[in-house]
């Protein structure tokens, strides 16, 4: 099916969708309807429950028509993984199956100006704020930043612990206060990136995240 869908739906946007550099939305109501969104997530959470190989399959079919579809499954992937593996079942309960349906479109706030990807050189801060945390750093290269619902965003904890240690991952919905991006304005390899700089998670999360 997802080769079908690749090759009938998807490789005709392809060229227009890097000329024009813009997020195919059209594509990703697409992955949605078809469940496809749906592949990383358990059946519980509204998923289909196929697994990682059923999940590089369809990312390998997508890539082969178009590199930017390919990339909105991997990153409804990669920004939810740290809630599927840490997050307490309420935060699941709560995320989980919008992100499954593709009601929701979660990014992935770990990279920034002056540490790119390595954690140990990470300044983003989370303190502990009465039963909440307040975030206070910058975020760079963030996909989705542009169109995501939520950001899973990447703070020191505990500096104390020492390189790449202490480090917690926090759930930030876009419309909660003080929670500030700046829209894309680069253009990348991947037009359905989405890339934004920066992204500013100056905000207060309840204890629940």
């Amino acid at each position: 099916m997802v080769r079908q869908i690749a090759q009938e739906r998807v490789a005709p946007r392809a060229a227009e969708i890097d000329e024009k550099a813009e997020y195919p939305h059209d594509l990703r109501k697409l992955l949605a309807e078809q469940d496809i969104l749906g592949l990383p997530f358990d059946e519980e959470y509204g998923g289909t429950g196929t697994g990682s190989l059923t999940l590089n399959i369809a990312v390998e079919e997508l890539a082969k028509a178009c590199a930017s579809t390919a990339l909105i499954l991997m990153v409804q992937e990669l920004g939810s993984l740290p809630i599927k593996l840490f997050a307490s079942e309420e935060l699941k309960q709560r995320y989980l199956p919008r992100l499954a349906s593709g009601e929701w479109t979660p990014a992935f706030a770990l990279s920034e100006v002056e540490a790119g990807s390595d954690p140990g050189g990470m300044r983003t801060r989370a303190v502990r704020d009465g039963d909440g945390w307040v975030l206070n750093g910058e975020k760079n290269w963030i996909t989705n930043l542009g169109i995501a619902d939520l950001f899973v965003v990447f703070a020191v904890t505990n500096p104390d612990e020492g390189h790449a240690r202490g480090i917690s991952a926090f759930v930030v919905e876009r419309d909660w206060p003080a929670s500030r991006s700046a829209s894309s304005s680069t253009r990348w390899a991947s037009a359905a990136r989405q890339p934004g700089s920066p992204y500013s998670p100056m905000c207060g999360c309840p204890r629940r995240t």
